[in-house]
């Protein structure tokens, strides 16, 4: 899709990034695509439902479902509040042949957009802890497990510079009811992507609830310099 620049919103530019194979979100994207697959390969045998939340343009969900054995098995909602970036997202799954990838614009703060597409084994939440103050993350945490169905995965992400919030991250959702199932860290500090299964009992869900207000602008994420991405496993 072709637009004028002016008429791009910031995050439109923001998201151009992607396109630098060098840059820390298109290191990112990798790592998250790959955890996206691996939870897929995880989940029990059927459909697999998936919510990804600010979705952007479903690069992540998009391109890891493109070639995977279980794309057909998938029906997911991907919410995303920037409406040139959600037609994008819809352009995309089309492209790849996923119908039952649905791309809705909505407030993805809100649980309400949510209704209808939970519980879900399979929750995606890029993006977004890194642009939330360090109270709403710990907030939030617990609000994953009211989306999520018994067992669900809960793949997330967060810069790593100073001060390095992931540790706090990791532990709260150990505190929550979710262990780790892999963490995966830039050697630039760049980024951290983390990987949760619920193993407490799901909570129920809550329509009209608002998860965290989006106050960040993502531009350092994305101006990171290149370097190696190191992985780190636990046991299950």
């Amino acid at each position: 899709m072709v637009r004028a620049v002016a008429s791009e919103s910031h995050w439109q530019r923001w998201h151009r990034a992607y396109e630098d194979p060098r840059s820390a979100l298109s290191r990112r994207l990798a790592v998250v695509q790959r955890q996206i697959a691996g939870a897929l390969d995880a989940a029990p045998p059927g459909t697999v439902r998936l919510v990804s939340l600010c979705a952007g343009q479903g690069r992540d969900v998009i391109g890891a479902l493109r070639d995977h054995p279980r794309r057909h098995e998938v029906v997911a909602r991907l919410v995303e509040l920037d409406p040139a970036l959600a037609q994008d997202g819809r352009v995309a799954a089309h492209a790849a042949g996923l119908p039952g990838v649905d791309v809705v614009t909505g407030d993805a703060s809100d649980t309400s957009a949510y209704e209808g597409a939970v519980p879900a084994q399979v929750i995606v939440a890029c993006g977004i802890f890194g642009n939330i103050a360090a109270r709403e993350i710990r907030s939030m945490v617990p609000e994953f497990g009211s989306l999520a169905a018994p067992g669900a995965v809960v793949i997330w992400t967060r810069h790593r510079r100073s001060p390095d919030l992931t540790p706090s991250v990791r532990t709260w959702f150990a505190e929550d009811g979710f262990e780790e199932v892999a963490f995966d860290g830039d050697e630039s500090r760049a980024f951290g992507v983390g990987v949760h299964r619920l193993v407490a009992d799901p909570l129920p869900f809550r329509p009209g609830r608002r998860m965290f207000e989006f106050r960040g602008d993502g531009v350092s994420a994305a101006l990171a310099p290149e370097s190696r991405t190191v992985s780190i496993r636990h046991p299950k």
